[in-house]
């Protein structure tokens, strides 16, 4: 039996951009919420605190000071992160905590990610996104005329910045809405969803190259869809595990490469070879 997966290519491409509208445009209003590791600010380092974490949390938010993170260690010791803290506030926030508090360290840190590091991250993209569609078009120059091996590696990079929109804007809201701040571990996951992005769209172009030579004489959206159950089969086997707000990137980023490369990167395909006909 012929499941057709490719007969609802636009309700795919519907879908796509209802999820990426909202997030799309809290980018451009909004923007991210930048942690201290792309912004610097202010460490603290103090001990001798009876408080739990969240009383220390409750405290900083009702003077009003934007702390970042709070990594305790041995001892009844806590590092804060702030955002921006000067020597009267620090007083202040010292004085609610406790009169036993002692401070070990006070100074103010650069960020872990600064502006150039976050461009030659960009620059990386847009190379690597240019030697994907190379090296697809290398790998697939030996297909069946008239399918154009630029074709499927353009479309892999689409699937690709489609996946990097969708846990960017996402992330966007949970800044806005949830206070959510994106840190050098939101760039590692971002990272993994490209690399799993284009691993994932390579995957199904892999097979419909293979099944072009075996099912020449049937239509491109048929073999598309042949191999799309393979891929399917294959996803459900072998699928992978998450946790935390790293892991929510990750986890975005898995279910829209998934779909992406399924849903988007494959009728991209089909749509393209069809106008051209």
């Amino acid at each position: 039996m012929h499941v057709n997966f490719i007969k609802y290519k636009w309700l795919y491409f519907g879908i796509s951009l209802l999820v990426l509208i909202p997030g799309v445009f809290s980018l451009i209003k909004y923007g991210l919420r930048l942690s201290i590791d792309f912004t610097g600010g202010t460490l603290l380092e103090i001990s001798n605190i009876q408080s739990p974490i969240s009383n220390i949390q409750d405290l900083a938010k009702k003077q009003d000071l934007e702390l970042s993170s709070i990594q305790p260690s041995q001892d009844n010791t806590y590092l804060l992160r702030f955002k921006q803290l000067d020597k009267d506030q620090n007083e202040k926030f010292k004085s609610a905590l406790g009169k036993d508090v002692v401070e070990k360290r006070f100074e103010s840190v650069g960020p872990v990610v600064g502006a150039e590091m976050a461009k030659k991250a960009l620059l990386a993209v847009i190379l690597a996104s240019l030697a994907i569609i190379l090296y697809i078009a290398w790998s697939f120059r030996q297909i069946p005329r008239p399918y154009s091996p630029w074709k499927f590696g353009i479309s892999a990079v689409v699937a690709l910045l489609h996946d990097a929109l969708v846990v960017l804007g996402l992330f966007s809201l949970f800044g806005h809405f949830y206070q959510v701040e994106i840190d050098a571990l939101f760039v590692t996951a971002l990272l993994t969803v490209i690399g799993f992005s284009v691993h994932d769209t390579i995957v199904v172009f892999d097979r419909v190259r293979e099944n072009l030579p075996k099912m020449y004489n049937k239509p491109f959206p048929e073999i598309v869809d042949f191999s799309l159950i393979l891929t399917l089969t294959a996803l459900l086997l072998f699928g992978g595990e998450t946790i935390r707000w790293f892991v929510v990137a990750l986890l975005v980023g898995i279910v829209s490469g998934t779909y992406s490369s399924i849903f988007n990167a494959a009728p991209l395909l089909v749509l393209w070879e069809s106008r051209k006909k």
